[in-house]
């Protein structure tokens, strides 16, 4: 039988039947009313009423949480973009109850995100993310969501345009950009990361950046000119992407002969090839562009123009993916854009 009092301002409601004593507190009278019917019920068909019982009053918060609770459960932690994303979502939309997330309410955040300035590629992996974790909770808790209302939601985003693929750069450094990068960054007193040769690197190796800040000593393998990069990225395959990396000087840099300088920088102490953060890698970058005007030019770019500089050297489709790590054709075709002018040079080298 449930008992409803009100303690210091909250209602408590407790339940015994079956020989089981449950109480939780509520701030209203009509959420412990229902909790209490909840769990009545819940004992009478004999459901275990110590397991978290969803409702549609539950936060969105609330199902973030159990979603990364439940994947770790599987021994599926999340990677450092989808945390970023729940993080967000969690500022975002987590005060809003399972019952508000509607499709009006997912429209009106799509506008809000968009007026953000968030890109439409962005806003899909957010609307996205929103119907992953509704659908885990109908899934594995038995939580009646509206996954419609996020399907018509984004349908109606993608016509607004605020939901769609992202636009494919085809942005390429000049040498020009990259001598006036190369003598900022060796002029720059107060600069502690050989910033020179971590672009150098990049262009020659086609490495992300955070592959790059990862790669480690004890993974080169001298004789043979190759180093292993350890979970490389990979949309449809998301462990296991380990990837040895031929070192090869087809871009104008040597690779190897990069790695060296490094090694004589450092001693060769530490793990890491390159004992930096990323992070501060990426603002030293955007902070030099802007200071010598350079426009429009991410640290990413360098991994498209590296890319591209393998293919202008002759290497084949089969033979670029051994170093940029792309799976098929239509994967790597969006980081390569080829100067026209550069088919004089590789004919001449063939012939």
């Amino acid at each position: 039988m449930a008992s409803i009092d009100k303690r210091k301002g909250n209602w408590r409601a407790q339940v015994r039947r079956g020989g089981q004593t449950l109480t939780k507190t509520f701030r209203l009278k009509a959420d412990a009313d229902a909790w209490a019917r909840d769990i009545e019920r819940a004992i009478d068909r004999e459901i275990d009423p110590t397991v978290r019982q969803l409702t549609a009053k539950d936060s969105f918060e609330s199902l973030i949480d159990l979603h990364i609770e439940d994947l770790a459960k599987f021994g599926q932690p999340l990677r450092r973009s989808k945390d970023q994303v729940l993080k967000r979502l969690k500022v975002e939309l987590g005060s809003e109850t399972v019952s508000n997330l509607t499709r009006e309410r997912l429209i009106r955040y799509g506008r809000e995100r968009r007026d953000d300035g968030a890109g439409p590629a962005t806003l899909a992996i957010d609307i996205s993310f929103i119907g992953t974790v509704l659908t885990h909770a109908a899934a594995m808790h038995g939580l009646r969501v509206d996954t419609e209302g996020v399907r018509l939601a984004r349908v109606a985003l993608r016509r607004m345009g605020a939901v769609g693929k992202g636009d494919e750069r085809d942005r390429r450094p000049t040498a020009d950009e990259l001598e006036t990068l190369y003598e900022a960054f060796d002029d720059n007193p107060r600069n502690t990361m050989p910033m020179t040769t971590i672009v150098q690197f990049a262009i020659a190796t086609a490495m992300r950046l955070d592959e790059i800040v990862r790669i480690e000593w004890r993974h080169l393998d001298a004789r043979n000119r190759t180093i292993l990069v350890e979970s490389r990225k990979d949309p449809r395959k998301k462990d296991s992407n380990d990837q040895r990396v031929p070192l090869l000087a087809a871009t104008g840099y040597d690779a190897f002969e990069l790695l060296n300088e490094q090694r004589k920088r450092t001693g060769g102490n530490g793990v890491r090839c390159f004992p930096y953060n990323g992070r501060s890698v990426g603002t030293n970058f955007r902070r030099t562009c802007e200071e010598e005007g350079i426009e429009d030019l991410h640290f990413h770019d360098m991994r498209h123009e590296g890319t591209s500089r393998l293919f202008e050297a002759g290497l084949t489709i089969e033979q670029v993916p051994l170093v940029t790590g792309h799976k098929d054709w239509k994967m790597l075709k969006r980081y390569t854009q080829l100067r026209p002018e550069n088919l004089h040079a590789t004919l001449a080298k063939h012939a």
